[in-house]
């Protein structure tokens, strides 16, 4: 927390807010990588009760939060992002709840073609930060290919939404610790790829941070 006082004399307190992205990626990571073993048939389909709670209970609270920062913090990505793929992921789960284990439901399917298509927004604006556009982009992908699986019932698309989510699970693990070092460090251990620089640009770091 950090005080200064205006000309008026008056006392003004900033809060500054790390990013939230982490988060949000290392709950995604965890998410991507569980429905994956079940969509590889790494795990039996009858554990995908148990992955469905587990999403619910760690991914979805912790991109909620994450969401809920990026809005305080005034970054509509980490904001807009998260918060969609909280729901996306929340859909996912409690229809996996609901249904047999190992079915697939057209109306699964249209939902995450739904997420896939909302994810495009945040995705396509990310321009200034290519390791988060990169896991929001797989992320349409795999909300995509998991819906067209979900529409089409085949294993052939079953199996390529779970390669998708490995490659998700892998680049989200990377944009967190990328982000994660340069927020507690100041220096850019792992590219990020920011294609913008100067502290004068708003998407350098997000929040009252740069007006201090």
């Amino acid at each position: 927390m950090t005080t200064r006082a205006d000309e008026r004399g008056s006392t003004v307190v900033l809060r500054p807010l790390a990013t939230p992205m982490p988060l949000g990626f290392l709950g995604q990571a965890v998410a991507s990588w569980a429905f994956a073993c079940l969509q590889l048939s790494w795990l039996d389909p009858s554990q995908g009760h148990l992955v469905a709670v587990g999403v619910l209970v760690f991914t979805v609270p912790l991109q909620a939060l994450a969401a809920t920062l990026g809005f305080l913090a005034r970054d509509a990505v980490a904001a807009t992002g998260t918060g969609l793929l909280a729901g996306g992921w929340a859909v996912v789960a409690t229809s996996t709840l609901l249904t047999p284990p190992g079915a697939t439901t057209g109306a699964l399917g249209v939902l995450t073609l739904g997420v896939a298509g909302t994810l495009l927004l945040p995705a396509t604006v990310a321009v200034t930060r290519v390791a988060a556009a990169a896991v929001l982009w797989l992320s349409v992908a795999r909300f995509a290919v998991t819906g067209v699986a979900e529409l089409l019932g085949e294993q052939p698309w079953v199996h390529a939404a779970g390669w998708v989510g490995l490659l998700l699970s892998a680049t989200s693990l990377y944009a967190a610790a990328a982000f994660e070092l340069e927020a507690v460090t100041g220096h850019r251990w792992l590219p990020i790829g920011r294609l913008s620089s100067g502290s004068s640009d708003p998407q350098q770091e997000p929040g009252v941070r740069p007006n201090l």
